[in-house]
């Protein structure tokens, strides 16, 4: 989401338009996707909070669970995402630099509803070779993403959403290592997340990467693959979907 429509780029830059966001999320529900996830990717950087209002009217046009996440900086942020229809909330950038309030929103509505979401990018000299982002992946935080992880789980989150700065919107598969590596530092269900751009991407997210879901963008944004087609492809390799 960008200035109140869905947008998508590659690298986190390059932003395309794409669609209203009760029209896309309409359309996907009833497409079949198991969850929409509904994320303000400027709020941070622009100082203020997510388009609650925008949320609202997407959530009443879906009957699938709904994640919203975007400048979500307070136990307030979390609580107005929930009553504006969501089911879980991503929290990002505020998880670093106020990890509290991520143990607090834990504790207050429960771990399930509370994901934490870390870009991150290569960088050797970390142990994981992975750095996190923040700002919407603008700022380098000097943190391995993997460790962090580990002290989010720590924290009592429910989910961790990794999104690979290097293939995000770039239809080159996803990280799997990032997100193999997270899953296996924390136990917790991961979230694959950014490159997915052919039917056997999705498969290796959950048989390689070790993931318990897989979001993507381009594919459907773009008319690549319809949600059906991904699930038929999934189930025919043996992996547990909802069809």
């Amino acid at each position: 989401m960008k200035n109140g429509r869905v947008v998508k780029g590659v690298h986190f830059v390059e932003l395309r338009d794409v669609a209203d966001p009760v029209e896309a999320a309409r359309a996907y529900s009833e497409g079949g996707a198991d969850e929409i996830a509904f994320l303000d990717i400027t709020a941070t950087v622009e100082g203020r909070r997510t388009m609650f209002d925008v949320a609202k009217n997407v959530a009443r046009a879906i009957d699938v669970p709904f994640t919203i996440g975007g400048g979500i900086r307070s136990l307030e942020d979390v609580q107005e995402a929930l009553d504006s229809g969501a089911n879980c909330v991503s929290i990002s950038s505020a998880a670093l630099r106020n990890p509290t309030m991520v143990s607090e929103a834990a504790a207050k509505f429960g771990s399930e509803r509370i994901i934490v979401a870390i870009d991150a990018d290569a960088n050797e000299e970390m142990s994981s070779k992975r750095e996190m982002y923040v700002d919407g992946g603008r700022t380098a935080t000097g943190k391995d993403a993997v460790e962090f992880a580990r002290e989010m789980a720590a924290l009592g989150v429910g989910q961790i959403l990794p999104t690979s700065k290097a293939t995000d919107g770039t239809k080159a598969g996803y990280d799997l290592e990032l997100t193999r590596a997270i899953a296996d530092a924390t136990g917790l269900p991961v979230i694959a997340s950014g490159g997915a751009g052919k039917l056997e991407d999705f498969y290796t997210a959950v048989e390689e990467g070790g993931a318990s879901a897989v979001l993507a963008a381009s594919v459907f944004h773009f008319g690549t693959f319809t949600i059906r087609q991904v699930k038929e492809y999934l189930k025919k390799r043996g992996v547990a979907v909802r069809l």
